[in-house]
Order: C-alpha cells, then sequence, then structure tokens
C-alpha cells in the first residue's frame, strides 16, 4: 500500500494507528500502558476472589496477582499476534488484552470447596475445560452462518450497554464500598471523564490517543490529596516475584471439569461477538476461519495459563471500546502491553502501583469507552434493512440482553447449563439473537416498517 493508499485508508476508518501500523517504542509503551491501566482491575480481581475463596495466605495471594498478570501478558500475546497455519492458526491478530474473567468465579468455588478440589482441581479444571473450548472451535463455522449483520450489530451493541452498570460501580467506588456513592467518588469521576472528552476532541497527535491514559494519571493524581490511595501497600509489596510451574498442583480428575463446561461453552459465544466487534473497531474484515483462530486463541491461553498459576483466559471487552476512542489498532502496540504485563508480574512493587488505583478513576473513562462500543453497534444496524423481523431480533436481543445484566438474580434459579448461559446479559442476548436468526424466516422483499 502506497503512502498516500495508507493516508486514505486511516482517514476512511477514522483511526490513527491501523493493526498493522508500529508505533515508535515510546509511543507504543505509553499506549500499551493505557491498555494495562483500562484492563487491570479486571486481570486483577478475579485471583484475589478466588485467593479468598481457598482460603490462601497474603503470599500466595500476591503469587496469584502476579501470575494472573504473566498470564495475561502471554496470553495477550498469543491473541494479539496469531500463530500458525491459516487453517490451524491460533489467536485472531487483532489487538487484544486477555484476563480471567468473572464468570469462571462460581464454578471455580464449587470445585475448590464443593467438590473439594482444591486449587489443583482447579487449574486441572481449567485445563481440561481449555482442551474442551478448542474442540468446540471446530463448531464455530456453521455458527458464523447465522451471525448476519442484525445479529453482529446487536451483539455489539449490547455489548457495549450491558459493561454501563460496570462502569458505574467503578465511579461509585466498587462494589462492596462502605462509601459506595460518595459524591467525592463521581467527582474525581467526573473529571477524568471531562478530560478524556475533552482530550478526545480537540487534541491533536499523541494527547489525543494517550486521551484515556492521561485522563486516568490525572484522575490518579487528584486522587493522592483526597486520601483515596494507600501507598503503604506499595511498601509491604516484594520486589521481584518469579514464577513457578505448577505451585499449587494440578489435578485432572475429569469430575472437576464439570461445573467449568457451561463456562467455556459460554466464553466461546462471547468470545464471537468479541471477534465480531474488534473486526468492526479496526476496520477489519474477518472471515470464518478468523474468528475460529479467536477461539482457539482463548482455548490455549487457557491451556497454559494454569500451569503458572492463573486460570481461564478471555478477551476483555473493555480493551476493545479503547480502540475506537483512542484512534489505535495497532497489533504491536497490544504486543507491547502483554510484555509490559509480564514485566510487571516480575516485580510486584510496580503492579501494586497500579492496582491501589481509586476504581473511580477507571469509571470516568469507563463510560466513554463502553458506550463507543454501543455506538460502533449501533453503526452496524444503521445499515440493516427495518423490516419487522429484524425490529423483533433486535429488540427481544437486548430486552432480555440488559433485562438480564440489570435483574441478574431473576435467571439464577434457572435450571442447570441454563443459569450459566442467560446467567450474563451479553451471552443472554446473543443466543436469543442466534435462535430467532434461524427461527423467524427471512424475506429478502420484505418491507421496512415505518
Amino acid at each position: 500500500m502506497g503512502k498516500n493508499e495508507s493516508t486514505e485508508a486511516k482517514t476512511m476508518s477514522g483511526l490513527i494507528y491501523q493493526v498493522s501500523d508500529k508505533p515508535k517504542i515510546l509511543t507504543a509503551i505509553i499506549l500499551g500502558f493505557q491498555n494495562i491501566l483500562t484492563a487491570f482491575s479486571g486481570i486483577v480481581a478475579v485471583p484475589l476472589i478466588i485467593a479468598g475463596i481457598a482460603g490462601l495466605n497474603v503470599v500466595d495471594t500476591a503469587y496469584l496477582v502476579s501470575a494472573a498478570l504473566l498470564a495475561s501478558g502471554i496470553a495477550s500475546i498469543i491473541q494479539s499476534r496469531g500463530f500458525g497455519p491459516k487453517k490451524f492458526r491460533v489467536g485472531v491478530g487483532l489487538p487484544t488484552v486477555m484476563g480471567t474473567d468473572f464468570g469462571f468465579v462460581p464454578p471455580a468455588n464449587t470445585i475448590i470447596n464443593t467438590m473439594g478440589g482444591g486449587m489443583a482441581g482447579y487449574f486441572g479444571a481449567s485445563i481440561l475445560g481449555a482442551i474442551f473450548e478448542f474442540v468446540l472451535s471446530f463448531f464455530v463455522k456453521p455458527l458464523m452462518k447465522i451471525f448476519t449483520p442484525v445479529v453482529t450489530g446487536t451483539v455489539i451493541a449490547l455489548m457495549g450497554m450491558s459493561m454501563m452498570p460496570v462502569a458505574f460501580d467503578w465511579i461509585g467506588g466498587g462494589v462492596g464500598n462502605p462509601n459506595y456513592g460518595d459524591p467525592m467518588y463521581i467527582l474525581v469521576a467526573a473529571i477524568v471523564f471531562l478530560v478524556i472528552l475533552l482530550l478526545n476532541r480537540y487534541a491533536k497527535g499523541m494527547l489525543n490517543t494517550a486521551a484515556v491514559m492521561i485522563g486516568i494519571v490525572v484522575g490518579y493524581i487528584i486522587s493522592i490529596p483526597l486520601g483515596l490511595i494507600d501507598f503503604s501497600q506499595i511498601a509491604s509489596a516484594d520486589w521481584i516475584q518469579l514464577p513457578e510451574i505448577a505451585r499449587f498442583g494440578i489435578d485432572f480428575n475429569p469430575k472437576f471439569v464439570v461445573p467449568f463446561i457451561a463456562g467455556y461453552l459460554v466464553t466461546v459465544i462471547e468470545t464471537v461477538g468479541v471477534m465480531e466487534t474488534l473486526g468492526e473497531v479496526t476496520g477489519s474484515h474477518l472471515t470464518s476461519d478468523d474468528i475460529v483462530a479467536g477461539v482457539r486463541g482463548d482455548a490455549v491461553s487457557s491451556a497454559l495459563c494454569p500451569f503458572v498459576g492463573s486460570g481461564p483466559a478471555q478477551t476483555f471487552s473493555q480493551n476493545v471500546g479503547l480502540i475506537p476512542l483512542t484512534k489505535c489498532a495497532s497489533q504491536f502496540v497490544a504486543i507491547v502491553a502483554g510484555v509490559i504485563l509480564i514485566l510487571m508480574s516480575l516485580f510486584p512493587k510496580l503492579s501494586t502501583i497500579v492496582s491501589i488505583m481509586p476504581s473511580c478513576v477507571l469509571g470516568g473513562a469507563g463510560i466513554l469507552m463502553f458506550g463507543t462500543v454501543a455506538i460502533s453497534g449501533i453503526k452496524t444496524l444503521s445499515k440493516v434493512k427495518f423490516t419487522n423481523r429484524n425490529l423483533l431480533i433486535i429488540a427481544s436481543s437486548l430486552g432480555i440482553g440488559l433485562g438480564v445484566t440489570f435483574r441478574p438474580d431473576v435467571v439464577a434459579q434457572l435450571p442447570g447449563i441454563l443459569s450459566s448461559l442467560f446467567g450474563s446479559g451479553i451471552s443472554a442476548g446473543t443466543i436469543v439473537a442466534l435462535i430467532l436468526s434461524v427461527i423467524l424466516k427471512d424475506d429478502p422483499n420484505e418491507a421496512e416498517v415505518d
């Protein structure tokens, strides 16, 4: 591609850095760290919960957090880079950040405590479940035939909308915070929001691309005199933490994988949706082979992570929302982010500096990040013919998906695997969209609804 053609492509997509672009290393480090700040709380939250479930001591808990950063870095590189021949490729080759999803916490509790498998059973089940996901990847292609624009647009829009409660929980200070909703948290979040908004609208060059990180840094600094940051945690953190293989042991007893089957099935469905969203926001045309490679990337990463002490890996949707907001879709930047995560895992003091950041700081950025994902879906739907059939699919999927997001307790009593499949607003809405897309026959001659 010539220089003029490249410039034209960037102008049309609105991206400053395309997937194949390689920013200068300092720029890549700044943008990579921006991705890490966005995903950090999600990466470290699950290992902290797992440690609590298993009753681990402080030393083992700290190791789990370091292991999660290491595993996230390795998995992010695998998914972002992509490896192997086209037909058996592992990793979609688009910018992603990986980590363990909260959906795996309930089955982990079942394995560790109810079934008595402990941490060894948890990690063994993660690996066996990853093999199950890898097998499922071969059945994704038929699924892609019903991922029409009306389904894809609905799923992408739902993905952004369903993350809004997460953003507002961050703004409130985090779920379980005794001072949840303190006006001080809202003030910090509002400042972060405005800084990102104004830089994204009026700044040029690096100030525009790094708007989210600048906003978060501003929020972090403001939080210091407000007493929202406890620096004593940095002093108590170790200087170096080297990885260990199977520190907690690995038990491959097949019975432990049963609680994870539903979780991995949901992961496949959600990963397909995330890959579709990635293609949309990066301006990339993804084939069914690319989507399958993305699912394989999740599976292979989930099989590797337990060996270093981390749970199953899944692509984080919040980082997908970062792409249109920062106009950076560089694969190279995501790989640099993976390398930084690996380095942070070796130096706990460095990762602690980020981990003590108040959640309200991230909440201010979350509104814009998740909002841009929703808009990407609406943009896709704007190209859809609004027939009665398509309106029914969109309305039903968004209604059920958002309903489950806002009131998850309604479906908590569903029997067996149904409670897992419909326990997430994203998976519930996606399943409804796919089923209705098959059941409701498409008539190309059907007129649009006024």
